[in-house]
């Protein structure tokens, strides 16, 4: 199998991705192969092959935004069948024992392993996935649409239930990339005012086409106090921000695997039962309730294509912040 392959990380501007030939992966007990047809960049991608993630193994090949078909199945699949098209995410396994996983709460599980991260992901022809981890795609999106909602979507959608916003209430995105442009989608099918805080003008605009009440700057003041509010960018001044803004008893959800800081504040800004809460991956049941309503809304990404061996140039553009929505590499 051809794959874009991370030895050593270094910043996005030197391309650290090298182009390698491995043998065709075998599927395990359990596990299935796919053949790869299209994988989306992530920004969790980005800090991985630059290192602000630490790598937790070397070489890796990464990408946890994968789409393609069973071509292989190992012992004791169930199912599943060769042909059939699923996405497989960043949640790549979990040991099913633990309190949290017994208690429904399987992202928070310890011993869980991630795609592209502790295993080899999608930036490949070929990849192999526990089979219990790989979802059905809803029928409505082709290959590079469906891939942005295997990251984005789903883990805005769990940002979305761990901030407690309710439909109708006043919501604020911090941040608006592609994650956020998933989200307000969700948001706006459940009726809510969305007051989005972005200091990018081109995002601004985004933010209002698809149904932004009001636009503004990280240290603007939206109109109306907010029932809940989520952060989506990668730095603690923006959590500040958003907790400045909500209203009494409301919490702001914090939508990043990587913060730079989280400054000091004064105690004024948690009074009156306000709230921080982090959002850590994701649960199976998250992925399968947001792709059903994805694909009932529909919820839609917007896209840029790349070829499988420019997956260096993808994220280089991303930490350049020159990508019109969600990179998407095309593997078959």
């Amino acid at each position: 199998m051809r794959a874009m392959q991370l030895a050593r990380p270094g910043p996005a501007v030197t391309r650290p991705l090298r182009c390698v030939d491995l043998p065709d992966p075998l599927p395990g007990q359990g596990e299935i192969r796919l053949r790869v047809t299209a994988c989306a960049v992530c920004r969790t991608d980005l800090q991985i092959c630059e290192g602000d993630l630490l790598a937790r193994r070397l070489p890796i090949v990464p990408g946890h935004q994968v789409v393609g078909r069973v071509d292989c199945l190992g012992a004791g699949v169930q199912g599943l069948s060769v042909g059939d098209r699923v996405g497989v995410a960043w949640l790549a396994g979990t040991d099913g024992t633990c309190a949290q996983c017994r208690d429904g709460r399987e992202n928070l599980c310890a011993a869980a392993v991630f795609t592209g991260w502790d295993r080899d992901g999608g930036y490949a022809t070929h990849a192999i996935a526990r089979a219990d981890f790989a979802f059905r795609l809803p029928e409505g999106f082709g290959d590079l649409d469906a891939a942005p909602l295997l990251c984005g979507g789903v883990i805005g959608y769990r940002s979305l239930k761990v901030s407690g916003i309710r439909p109708g209430g006043r919501l604020g995105l911090y941040g608006f990339g592609a994650s956020a442009s998933l989200a307000i989608q969700v948001a706006r099918h459940w009726g809510c005012r969305v007051y989005v805080a972005t200091r990018s003008h081109t995002e601004r605009e985004r933010a209002t086409k698809l149904g932004a009440e009001w636009v503004g700057g990280y240290d603007d003041k939206p109109p109306a106090p907010l029932d809940a509010a989520i952060t989506f960018a990668p730095k603690g001044s923006v959590v500040v921000a958003a907790l400045r803004a909500l209203d009494r008893g409301a919490a702001v959800a914090i939508n990043a695997i990587h913060l730079d800081q989280l400054p000091e504040m004064p105690y004024e800004n948690l009074w009156w039962e306000r709230s921080l809460r982090s959002v850590a991956n994701f649960t199976r049941r998250d992925a399968v309730e947001f792709l059903e309503l994805a694909g009932r809304v529909p919820i839609r990404a917007e896209r840029c294509v790349f070829a499988l061996e420019d997956a260096s140039v993808a994220l280089e553009q991303l930490a350049l912040g020159k990508t019109a929505g969600t990179a998407v590499l095309e593997c078959a």
